[in-house]
């Protein structure tokens, strides 16, 4: 069965199925099955049981005009399904109290006993160069990592989740998008302990407001300053006197009632200039707006780092928020990308830099070319990224009328936009689980499964973030992967994460060895069929027969979900 499948993938994906979506006009969408299919592909994560009779019901228009303002659209229901998870709702502050801190404490005084230990074998031993042997973590320490790991487990568990169920699916689809433009890794340091905040306070409420807005909440981010090293970027012939400007407030915090202990200088080896960390205003042009021909200089990558230096957090191991620092802030004249920024601007030098790179052309060429990627095709037509970047500049940035620009554009129906896209693992796993229609309550081994797949959620290592495009996803072992998943989904064997989620205070219930027993929930008729209609019933004869040659019914629901055209979006 998985070589049948093997070949199924390889052979069924080579080929794009592009035949015949309508041309949409301005005034009205098509309303026919495989359209509706399509558009739940694209700004949703596919289609549940009822899904696209719903969508015909109201009309393809409306549903996509709600989906631009998810405050209109009711989903009650996504409270009661994350009420069990108990720290993504916490401050990065409480987290830090709650989760980090006991940790640091504890391995603190473990520290301490191992060197006590030590000297006093050294003072016991013949040989006192030989310390004694380093003790493995105890019961309280496991205990303690086991709850501190517990928060990034949870903030997996509620992306799942609401993916899987949220009725504001493009919001969800738009988290994710913005969450791996504006990239960071959970495991660099104590970022996993202020990526729930960070996906929270500074993605979610911003996706479709303006870009220079989301721009200001990431540049501020305790998660983006510590990921990028900026909250260590000091000028290096600083650092100056306690002296404030009169009126200096740092983000909305009010005046410095006192001087807050000065970051140390990031040690650049290479680098004379010590203090000066460049990395996030060279991510800052390549990656979050101008792109990488987006026409800047080396000098301007330092001069945009100057402009940042002073932009750090406050109590950086108890959660703290953004705080700007005057006296490692390089009060020097500035020119970034041709426009000079005066002297002694504090704070502003920095918001004079992200006002110049929001409104420059290659911005707003760079991002509407990653939405058109997204939305539309791998090599997204350059007529439609034209259109997108005028609306950006049009529209100062405003997301929500660039998106409608491009859900209401002819190439976001034409046919070469039909399965056009590969779908993601997270795309792919959440989109099967969706088409069954059934409901889960511990979606953790489905956090396993995408480590497995090689898309674990929150560690994407570098900042350009998670690929989105078929050459990192499209290969024979990580489809063959796939089929796995979707057999062990179809026959109730998906792996559990290992160990109990343990949160101070709080239950501790055991991982469930499967997601759902999906095969005892289904007859093979249903689950063949619950996959077709989200496929729009179109599905090759090479499929329909592969399908059929299966005699064990978790086989045939495995073959309809691991199917070329269930890969596609």
């Amino acid at each position: 069965m998985r070589l049948t499948a093997a070949i199924v993938l390889s052979t069924g994906l080579a080929a794009v199925v592009a035949a015949g979506a309508p041309t949409p006009s301005a005034a009205t969408l098509p309303n026919d099955e495989r359209t509706i299919v399509h558009v739940l592909n694209r700004i949703g994560f596919g289609a549940r049981p009822g899904d696209v009779e719903h969508v015909r019901h109201i009309g393809l228009q409306k549903y996509i005009e709600q989906q631009l303002h998810p405050e209109r659209v009711d989903d009650a229901g996504m409270d009661a399904r994350l009420a069990d998870l108990r720290t993504i709702g916490l401050s990065s502050r409480l987290i830090s109290k709650q989760f980090e801190q006991p940790l640091l404490e504890l391995r603190r005084e473990r520290r301490q006993e191992t060197t006590n230990n030590r000297k006093q074998g050294a003072a016991n031993s013949s040989d006192p160069d030989k310390p004694s042997d380093r003790q493995p973590p105890d019961p309280a320490q496991r205990q303690l990592q086991q709850q501190a790991n517990g928060v990034l487990t949870e903030l997996d568990e509620q992306k799942l989740l609401r993916a899987i169920y949220s009725n504001r699916q493009l919001q969800e689809v738009l988290t994710d998008f913005w969450f791996n433009h504006f990239n960071v890794d959970a495991r660099k340091g104590r970022d996993r302990f202020l990526l729930t905040e960070y996906e929270r306070e500074t993605i979610r409420p911003n996706v479709l407001g303006t870009f220079r807005d989301l721009l200001d909440a990431t540049a501020k981010s305790p998660a983006m300053l510590f990921y990028l090293d900026n909250w260590l970027s000091a000028d290096p012939s600083g650092p100056h006197g306690n002296s404030r400007r009169p009126g200096f407030t740092g983000a909305g915090r009010g005046r410095f009632a006192a001087p807050m202990p000065m970051p140390r200088p990031a040690a650049q080896a290479n680098n004379p200039r010590k203090g000066l960390n460049e990395n996030y205003a060279r991510e800052l042009m390549e990656l979050h707006t101008l792109g990488v021909d987006g026409g800047y200089t080396q000098k301007d990558v330092t001069e945009v780092a100057r402009a940042f230096t002073g932009w750090t957090i406050e109590n950086p191991r108890q959660g703290g928020a953004f705080r700007f620092e005057p006296r490692i802030h390089d009060e020097g004249v500035k020119t970034v990308l041709g426009h000079r920024i005066k002297s002694g601007g504090g704070m502003s030098d920095g918001e004079q830099v992200l006002d110049i790179l929001a409104a420059h052309p290659s911005t707003a060429h760079f991002i509407a070319t990653k939405l058109a990627r997204r939305f539309v095709s791998d090599t997204p037509p350059p007529a439609l990224v034209d259109r997108l970047a005028s609306r950006f500049r049009e529209t100062g940035g405003n997301l929500r009328a660039v998106m409608m620009a491009l859900l209401m554009s002819p190439e976001f129906l034409a046919p070469d936009a039909y399965r056009a896209k590969v779908k993601t693992p997270f795309e792919f796993v959440v989109s099967a689980v969706r088409v069954t229609g059934d409901q889960i309550a511990d979606v953790r081994p489905l956090v396993r499964s995408l480590q497995d797949l090689g898309m674990p959620l929150y560690q994407c290592q570098p900042p350009t973030g998670y690929k989105d495009t078929a050459d990192a996803w499209a290969n024979t072992g990580a489809l063959v992967s796939r089929m796995n998943f979707a057999l062990a989904l179809a026959s109730g064997r998906l792996p559990a994460l290992a160990g109990n989620r343990q949160l101070a205070g709080g239950t501790q219930p055991a991982p469930s060895p499967v997601a759902q027993d999906f095969s005892a929930a289904h007859a093979v008729d249903g689950w063949v069929a619950s996959v077709e209609a989200a496929l729009a019933h179109d599905l090759s004869d090479t499929t329909r027969a592969t399908i059929a040659k299966a005699t064990a019914a978790p086989e045939r629901a495995a073959l309809a979900l691991g199917s070329p055209e269930f890969q596609r979006r």
